[in-house]
């Protein structure tokens, strides 16, 4: 059945639909390293020192791979800034056919508050540049995105300064396991699929 079904649709389609392309979002420069606007790069940090990968520079960003249960799993932090972060998205989506449904985009949320994770598979950019520039590029809105609840803890008119601000430390010593759980999320995503993973960890 399985020589069938690669000979019907090509060995190279199925192979692309076991590739993923995981994003985390931020800005480069060790001044934005540790802001709340950068835990899409604190999250694929985290996850290439737990699994001993490492990162090299490479078109419009950083990538490194990440193999497990027959999946491919390529990481990039753009390297365009955070409101271009959808021409990096769209370049390697292409470069490595990635299908749109294999996108996982990693980025920070005011709107939730701090830690908590939720998986969506469309949504509006709700305010956020990133986001924003990624659905400018990718002509739609249905692509996954893993938001990292950052809160809200700022008064009118501070939001950039709030999300450009590095967590407190309250918040530095609850990140760890927020990212261990973040990375779990990320496995199960390419392995048990979008609405699984939504299941088991949103909001936990």
């Amino acid at each position: 059945m399985i020589h069938f079904i690669k000979k019907l649709f090509g060995k190279e389609e199925i192979d692309n639909m076991k590739k993923f392309l995981v994003v985390g979002l931020g800005n480069i420069g060790s001044e934005y390293e540790n802001t709340r606007h950068n835990i899409g790069f604190k999250a694929l940090d985290f996850f290439a020192e737990k699994e001993a990968m490492t990162f090299e520079a490479n078109k419009l960003g950083s990538t490194s791979t990440y193999k497990f249960k027959g999946r491919t799993f390529i990481f990039l932090k753009p390297a365009t800034y955070m409101n271009l972060s959808g021409k990096a998205v769209k370049y390697w989506m292409t470069k490595e056919k990635i299908a749109l449904e294999n996108l996982l985009v990693i980025t920070d949320d005011i709107n939730l508050s701090f830690g908590t994770i939720r998986l969506k598979t469309k949504g509006s950019d709700g305010g956020h540049n990133g986001l924003k520039d990624i659905q400018n590029q990718l002509g739609t809105q249905n692509y996954a995105r893993f938001r990292f609840g950052v809160g809200a803890d700022f008064s009118k008119g501070r939001q950039v300064d709030y999300v450009l601000g590095e967590w407190s430390e309250e918040e530095y010593g609850k990140l760890k396991e927020r990212l261990e759980r973040a990375a779990e999320l990320i496995k199960s995503f390419g392995t048990a699929g979008a609405n699984n993973t939504m299941n088991h960890f949103n909001n936990t």
